[in-house]
């Protein structure tokens, strides 16, 4: 997982602060005597020392914590406003550097930890019917950064199946593509492709047009990632994260979804979340 990263700087006692943004990677030129980075992930925060001879490490992580390793990796409370602070010996010298960390909502998702167990908490789920198909359970989440989906189908990675993912990211009917296939929903962005295998391209909703199929590809650098994939038996199961600060409206309080499968060459629908003719599913972001 591509993490948001902070530089922090310091020279002499003079305190830099930092604001962390969810979504930005924000870079200062070198031009103090204690630089460490901070890496974020959901709640967990990893500390890294980058500048040389450094001794006497002692961190206070701002929400009463605190550790002596070189580069602690951490885990906050809950979202909120945290200030940690490195205190630190540089050339015999004592210095110390802090930065504002804004945890948001945090997820127990984590894409890159080879495994899918981290979803058994999560009860976000599009209720599935007659004609969900292939899909045995489809499952959402979200934090600051991304949101996340989850999906047990029958089926393997190698048939190189076609996913549709209808998002309404304003939750705004009136500024997407209106379609009967799901309702409730102007549809913003499509998501079109072979996920497992060859990826997916993106299209953003560019007409007012509701007569017209009118989406224009979009050349956007890390907008998803596909995390763990599981196989077993008939079924496959796998997990993505869609980056919110990359696609656009995906940054507000909702977002409305619809997935369907699609056969390798077009030939069939293989299945829908949820299902054709009813409501997209509304993932409630405002927490």
């Amino acid at each position: 997982m591509k993490r948001s990263i902070k530089n922090i700087y310091l020279f002499a006692f003079v305190l830099v602060a930092c604001t962390f943004s969810a979504c930005e990677k924000e870079e200062s030129e070198i031009q103090t005597d204690l630089l460490y980075e901070v890496a974020v992930e959901g709640n967990q925060a990893t500390f890294k020392v980058k500048t040389t001879g450094v001794s006497g490490y002692r961190w206070e992580f701002g929400d009463g914590e605190t550790s002596t390793e070189p580069n602690p990796t951490h885990t906050y409370p809950g979202k909120g406003k945290y200030v940690p602070t490195l205190y630190a010996t540089v050339e015999g010298k004592m210095v110390e550097a802090s930065t504002v960390l804004r945890i948001a909502k945090t997820t127990p998702v984590k894409i890159n930890d080879n495994t899918l167990d981290d979803w058994a908490t999560v009860s976000n789920s599009i209720t599935l019917g007659g004609t969900k198909g292939v899909f045995n359970e489809v499952k959402m989440d979200y934090d600051g950064n991304y949101v996340y989906v989850y999906v047990d189908m029958v089926g393997r990675k190698a048939n190189g199946d076609i996913f549709d993912f209808y998002i309404d990211s304003d939750n705004n009917p009136a500024t997407g593509l209106l379609t009967g296939t799901f309702t409730e929903g102007g549809y913003d962005i499509l998501l079109e492709g072979q996920l497992l295998t060859a990826g997916v391209d993106i299209f953003y909703h560019n007409s007012t047009d509701q007569n017209a199929f009118s989406f224009a590809q979009q050349s956007i650098a890390e907008a998803y990632q596909v995390g763990t994939v599981s196989e077993s038996g008939a079924n496959v199961r796998f997990e993505m994260r869609i980056a919110r600060g990359k696609l656009k409206g995906l940054t507000g309080s909702g977002l409305r979804i619809a997935i369907q499968a699609i056969k390798s060459d077009w030939s069939a629908v293989l299945g829908s979340a949820p299902d054709e003719g009813t409501a997209s599913f509304r993932l409630d972001m405002s927490e």
